[in-house]
C-alpha cells in the first residue's frame, strides 16, 4: 500500500490508542491495518494468528501460490496489492462453474471445486460462512493442505467452522468473534502481501 501523509496521521492515532500490545511487530501491522480499514479497535483483541501463519503466508505469497477467495468484494479488495508485487493468480469460488446443486451454497460448491484444483493453495473466506465450512470438511477429509486460510465470515454459525479451523494444522488468522467481514479479509491480505514483499522483493521493484 502507498501510505500517504493523511494515512500516516490515521496510523499515528491508531498507534497512540492501542498503546501496548502483545503482538509480533508483523502482526502488528496486520492487526493495524484491519483497524485502519474499519475504524473499529475491538479487532485488536479479536484476531488470532496460528502458529507462524505470517510466515507461512509470506513463503506461499513469494512462491506465488494461486489465492483463492469467496466473494468477489476480496478478489477486488486485493487486486492492486497483488498485480503490483507477485502477481499471484487469483480465482473467486462465485465465479467457478459448478453444476447447479441443492444441497450446497454457490459459494461452498465453488470454493470445494478450486479447493480441489489448488489443494495446497491460499484461501481468503471474508463472507462465505458456507465456504469455510466446506474447506474445514475439506481439510479434515485430508484432500486439501492449504498454505493459508484467512477467515473472517461474519455470523451465528460459523463460530463451530472457524473452532474446527483452529484445531487444525492449517495455517490460519481468523477473527475471534462473530464479527468480520470482507473488508477485514482483504486487509489482512494487503498487509501480508506487504510484509512478503519487504521479505521476498527483489530490489524493490514491483511487478513481475
Amino acid at each position: 500500500m502507498e501510505w500517504h501523509v493523511t494515512d500516516a496521521q490515521s496510523l499515528a492515532i491508531i498507534d497512540s490508542e492501542i498503546d501496548t500490545h502483545v503482538f509480533s511487530p508483523a502482526e502488528y501491522e496486520i492487526v493495524r491495518r484491519v483497524i485502519y480499514s474499519t475504524a473499529d479497535f475491538e479487532y485488536k483483541s479479536l484476531i488470532r494468528f496460528s502458529e507462524r501463519a505470517l510466515q507461512a503466508g509470506a513463503a506461499a505469497l513469494a512462491a506465488r501460490t494461486t489465492i483463492v477467495v469467496d466473494v468477489p468484494m476480496v478478489q477486488v479488495g486485493i487486486a492492486y496489492e497483488i498485480q503490483n508485487t507477485f502477481a499471484n493468480p487469483v480465482y473467486c469460488s462465485m465465479e467457478a462453474l459448478t453444476r447447479p446443486q441443492k444441497e450446497k451454497t454457490r459459494a461452498a460448491w465453488g470454493i470445494e471445486t478450486l479447493a480441489k484444483r489448488y489443494p495446497e493453495g491460499i484461501f481468503v473466506v471474508g463472507q462465505a460462512q458456507t465456504a469455510l465450512t466446506a474447506l474445514v470438511d475439506l481439510i479434515e477429509a485430508e484432500e486439501i493442505r492449504p498454505a493459508l486460510i484467512i477467515a473472517t465470515p461474519v455470523g451465528f454459525v460459523v463460530d463451530e467452522a472457524k473452532g474446527r479451523l483452529q484445531d487444525s494444522l492449517v495455517p490460519h488468522i481468523t477473527i475471534d468473534s462473530r464479527k468480520g467481514n470482507a473488508v477485514v479479509a482483504a486487509a489482512i491480505v494487503d498487509g501480508l502481501v506487504d510484509l512478503a514483499w519487504q521479505a521476498y522483493g527483489q530490489d524493490g521493484n514491483r511487478g513481475s
